[in-house]
């Protein structure tokens, strides 16, 4: 199989590949192929965005496989053992499904679950503002509810998203969490989508750079003279 062979759009994110699957030259057409680190393929639908020169790759974590999910699963669960961490906690929507496979993973019996629904005992004053890449036009906020903060206080905790992109959504997570007196050991996802999200955690603190890890990386992709996409020159 070569990297321009088609996929149906319910296909993508269902199987992980054996390495060398797909064999290219760094061109992609429909979707990109990635790469995990034992060598294995994922393969990613390309979303075309705005001005028709740049496109990303992309990951909808509930709607993996469970095979898939459980594989990203068990190697972010990997990456972030020797931390020794008490409680991961989630981001709203597709992070939750991530981090509660990582929990599991690490042998956890639950995990605390960030959210954008408002309950009635919520208090404003636990909450931050909230934007995202996949909806740039909602407004939202970022709730903790009240009663999970004891098992979050004086813990080692992971903050866990699907995938980190502009860097917003983790963000606001941080934000919120710090502006309780927790500060993660480290912040995880399954991939991290081109290097935008840099800037913003580095302007959030120069510590959060190196705390991020991912299952795997991908590039921002640009329309070459071909029409096909391809990872912009290092």
């Amino acid at each position: 199989m070569t990297a321009a062979t088609e996929m149906a759009p319910h296909d993508f994110w269902q199987e992980l590949h054996p390495p060398g699957t797909f064999a290219g030259n760094g061109e992609f057409t429909s979707f990109y192929v990635a790469v995990l680190e034992d060598g294995r393929q994922l393969c990613l639908p390309i979303r075309v965005l705005a001005d028709g020169d740049h496109a990303l790759a992309s990951l909808i974590v509930n709607q993996a496989s469970f095979a898939v999910l459980d594989a990203l699963a068990e190697s972010l669960a990997e990456k972030i053992s020797s931390m020794r961490i008490d409680v991961i906690a989630g981001m709203p929507t597709l992070g939750l499904t991530l981090a509660a496979a990582v929990a599991q993973k690490l042998g956890h019996s639950r995990y605390v679950p960030l959210g954008t629904s408002r309950k009635f005992w919520y208090r404003d004053e636990l909450s931050v503002a909230l934007s995202s890449i996949t909806t740039p036009t909602q407004q939202k906020r970022l709730y903790i509810d009240p009663r999970m903060l004891p098992l979050l206080e004086g813990r080692r905790v992971a903050l866990i998203d699907d995938v980190i992109s502009s860097g917003a959504s983790i963000v606001a997570g941080l934000h919120l969490l710090t502006g309780c007196g927790i500060e993660p050991l480290v912040i995880g996802a399954a991939m991290l989508q081109s290097e935008r999200w840099r800037e913003s955690l580095t302007a959030a603190g120069p510590q959060w750079i190196a705390r991020t890890v991912g299952v795997f990386a991908t590039p921002m992709l640009e329309r070459n003279a071909m029409g096909r996409w391809q990872a912009p020159p290092a």
